[in-house]
């Protein structure tokens, strides 16, 4: 058994946490910060994900056998580096690796010369010649564009434009500061068209293994209506990913992003996510993230049998050709629920209600924005919860997670009410 330590404290990690703990190989569990839920499955700990010098003095001074990092930031600033100079076991790539992430046009550049397919782009700096590609993009014909900030923006600096208005707007957005810093330097795409899968893999450097599929669902409202978010709701598998599809993907992205990475010399111990659109023309990868989906990750893990802390470890320290991956055959499906106003301003210190009843009907309801008030759970970020349930078949997962969902309160809460009906309309 070995201690093991959680970095991060959204749902992602309190699902990541809730599967460690039932592992055999885990000893002592904690995550820095953690969050409210997260505080039942493992020991919190108040140190920021950013704080890298800390969390790693902090893993000394524990003995800590294995630290997981679950968002982004931590891993682009370098985390993993800070580490491995202090003789310690991480999962997740370098600082170097993590640019596949923490920069779109890094990404895209290491995916046109590894023949990695994916749309085709420009690159801008300045807001004159982007609106300049983009009068000329609709004039010759396209159907649609999408914008893209280059750096890490929580899952938000993408629009999707079907017409040149909304690609305007796009741009101006970037350009005007609403991400940041990230937003300086901006991909134009072309707009790919089909249906959406996210592929996840674990990698080592010199093996790659897929996880089981799964899709998001980024728009805000039903029917993939309003504005992209971090993720509303997940399921998995998805049945758009066919076993003919899958070894496509692994032939063509997975495989030649491992070749890509060797070539580069780029360390990279963690997970790979793929965002793939199932186009006519086949797979094209959206976007690769250098760590797990959020919520994809609730609805992948509660679905694996294999013990997660071995499988990690063996990750991290180059001996993932020892793993082999057992899944749960019952579908999974996640639905996010949300303070009313995100993606934009949103009131926060809202009692919850129910999560224990939520719990009672045999979902598992993950925390990702809560905090204790007074003694009673509130709400304290936009995305809320991740309320996930398996079913023996799709229908059924959809039905005890909503179930579930039907439990939980709070003023001015909502979800979306879809999540997975493309799997459904696709299984009829």
């Amino acid at each position: 058994m070995m201690d093991i330590l959680v970095v991060g404290s959204g749902g992602r990690e309190h699902a990541i946490c809730r599967r460690l703990r039932q592992s055999p190989s885990t000893g002592k569990l904690y995550c820095a910060p953690g969050n409210t839920g997260i505080a039942a499955d493992a020991e919190c700990v108040n140190i920021g994900v950013s704080e890298l010098d800390k969390l790693a003095d902090f893993a000394v001074s524990h003995k800590i056998g294995l630290t997981v990092v679950g968002p982004e930031v931590p891993l682009c600033e370098g985390i993993t580096d800070v580490f491995m100079a202090r003789g310690l076991n991480i999962f997740g790539p370098a600082k170097a690796a993590a640019a596949l992430e923490g920069s779109k046009t890094f990404a895209k550049k290491f995916m046109q010369k590894y023949n990695i397919p994916t749309a085709a782009a420009e690159f801008f700096t300045d807001e004159k010649n982007a609106l300049e590609y983009v009068d000329k993009l609709f004039a010759d014909g396209a159907k649609g564009a999408v914008v893209k900030a280059d750096g890490l923006a929580a899952g938000k600096g993408v629009i999707v434009a079907l017409d040149k208005e909304n690609a305007i707007r796009g741009v101006k957005e970037c350009f005007g500061g609403n991400f940041g810093k990230a937003g300086t330097k901006i991909l134009i795409e072309e707009c790919l068209f089909g249906e959406e899968a996210s592929i996840l893999a674990l990698t080592d450097g010199k093996t790659i293994i897929p996880l089981a599929s799964s899709q998001d669902h980024k728009r805000l409202l039903d029917d993939d209506q309003g504005p992209n978010t971090g993720g509303m709701g997940a399921y998995s598998p998805a049945p758009v990913v066919t076993p003919e599809l899958q070894k496509t993907v692994n032939e063509e992205v997975l495989n030649r992003f491992l070749k890509g990475i060797q070539a580069e010399n780029l360390f990279f111990r963690g997970v790979i996510y793929a965002g793939v659109m199932v186009t006519e023309r086949g797979p094209k990868v959206l976007e690769f993230n250098v760590r797990f989906g959020d919520p994809e990750t609730q609805a992948i893990l509660i679905r694996l049998e294999s013990d997660l802390a071995e499988v990690m470890l063996k990750t991290a320290t180059g001996r993932l050709n020892e793993v082999e991956l057992n899944w749960y055959k019952d579908p999974a499906v996640c639905v996010v629920m949300a303070s009313g106003g995100y993606p934009e301003d949103y009131k926060k210190g809202y009692e919850i209600s129910g999560l224990k009843e939520a719990e009672e009907t045999g979902a598992a309801v993950f925390h990702a924005g809560t905090s204790l008030k007074d003694g009673k759970v509130v709400n304290t970020g936009g995305r809320v919860l991740g309320v996930t349930a398996r079913g023996s078949d799709i229908s059924e997962a959809v039905k005890n997670a909503y179930k579930a969902v039907s439990k939980i309160h709070w003023q001015d809460c909502f979800y979306r009410k879809d999540i997975a009906a493309k799997a459904i309309s696709r299984l009829k």
